[in-house]
């Protein structure tokens, strides 16, 4: 069926303007695409960009205990001791104290019988007595004579030698009378007794037993100690050395005495090394008040040693392994690393005590990338704390 409607044709002004309505909607939407490209293009270079620079995570520092523990062992000595030798030759007549007897000074410990001494005195004085008659003759001589000298019945010779012969008669009593004092002195050495107050704490003698004089030849007899205070005597490592002075406190354990402790002082240090273990001789002193410390005991000493106010822990974690030692990455104000070389300290497992190399406002970076080098830029990881990014906190006020 055909139409009887004429089909209307565009006027040419119509077709321009949709012609140009055409061409601008198409520059816009590839102006639109070159825009989006471009932007698109931009963001991948600053997120390029940003990955390739770290970012890390600040450790948190930690400061040590107020006082160190220290524990090593000791050996416990009398406050005195003394071993006791014969000072005379002869055979242990008795013994009157056995080991673990309490004596005070001057107290008898033993008799011995010296009878080869015995005989020396006696000779002795049978030899003084007979200077002493030869000196009297001639002391009565010399003054007959100076009597008849004023009348020039003797001659001035005769006269002085009988005061010179009377002079050496004396010197000759005098001699023997020193020598008799000797032997006197000496018998008054067969009665063994105590120096001081303490507890007999050894006796290696016994009735009949052949007695050598002087600690050469002859064997220690007797040993006493005070034990009213004692002495503890320990080996302390060359690190801890600079820590401990005297006045120290400390205690110490025994082991039959389980969960009893014991307070001792530290007195003194014998400020040298030991050349074969690099430790050196402290000594601390206790009371002993109910006697429960012996000597030669072994204990167990525990040292609190104050702790260094700069002294502080780092998370093992925050370690980088140098050429030289050990180092860890702090972080700058303008977020740019530095590598400081550290001197450890204690290895406590999760965490390393820091003895020098680090200040109480560093930075220091946890688990660092092994790349990481002085100087580089990175960046903090979100949410980390304000105050951990600024500083760590202050040590504990002493």
């Amino acid at each position: 069926m055909t139409s009887s409607q004429p089909i209307k044709t565009p006027r040419p002004r119509q077709l321009l303007l949709v012609g140009m309505i055409a061409l601008v909607v198409a520059g816009a939407i590839a102006s639109s695409g070159l825009f989006s490209r471009a932007r698109s293009k931009q963001d991948l270079v600053q997120w390029t960009t940003a990955q390739a620079v770290p970012t890390v995570a600040l450790a948190t520092l930690q400061y040590g205990d107020a006082d160190r523990a220290l524990t090593l062992p000791g050996t416990i000595q009398p406050y005195y001791k003394a071993s006791i030798y014969a000072r005379v030759s002869g055979y242990l007549k008795s013994w009157g104290k056995d080991i673990g007897a309490p004596v005070k000074a001057g107290e008898g410990l033993a008799s011995i019988e010296a009878p080869d001494l015995d005989q020396q005195l006696a000779q002795a004085r049978a030899t003084l007595a007979s200077a002493k008659a030869n000196y009297d003759i001639a002391a009565i001589t010399a003054n007959r004579y100076a009597i008849l000298i004023k009348s020039q019945s003797v001659s001035q010779q005769l006269a002085d030698q009988s005061a010179a012969d009377a002079a050496a008669k004396k010197a000759v009593m005098d001699a023997n009378e020193a020598n008799v004092r000797q032997l006197e002195a000496m018998q008054s050495f067969k009665q063994i007794v105590a120096p001081f107050d303490g507890v007999v704490t050894a006796r290696n003698t016994d009735i009949g037993a052949l007695i050598n004089a002087g600690s050469a030849a002859g064997q220690e007899l007797f040993e006493v100690s005070d034990l009213h205070r004692v002495r503890i005597y320990v080996q302390v490592p060359q690190a801890f050395s600079a820590d401990l002075h005297p006045g120290l406190k400390a205690t110490f354990q025994m082991p039959q005495y389980p969960g009893q402790k014991f307070d001792a002082t530290l007195i003194t240090t014998s400020n040298a090394m030991n050349a074969t273990s690099r430790s050196m001789l402290v000594e601390l002193q206790a009371d002993n008040p109910d006697g429960k410390l012996f000597a030669g005991a072994y204990c167990r000493v525990d040292f609190l040693i104050p702790n260094d106010p700069n002294m502080m822990r780092v998370p093992a974690t925050a370690l980088m392994p140098a050429n030289r030692g050990m180092q860890v990455a702090v972080l700058g104000a303008d977020n740019k690393v530095a590598l400081k070389p550290i001197q450890l300290g204690r290895d406590f497992g999760d965490s390393v005590e820091v003895k020098a190399g680090l200040a109480p406002q560093d930075r220091v970076i946890d688990s660092p990338p092994e790349t990481l080098q002085s100087g580089d830029a990175v960046q903090l990881a979100s949410g980390t704390p304000a105050s951990t990014a600024e500083a760590p906190s202050q040590p504990p006020k002493r």
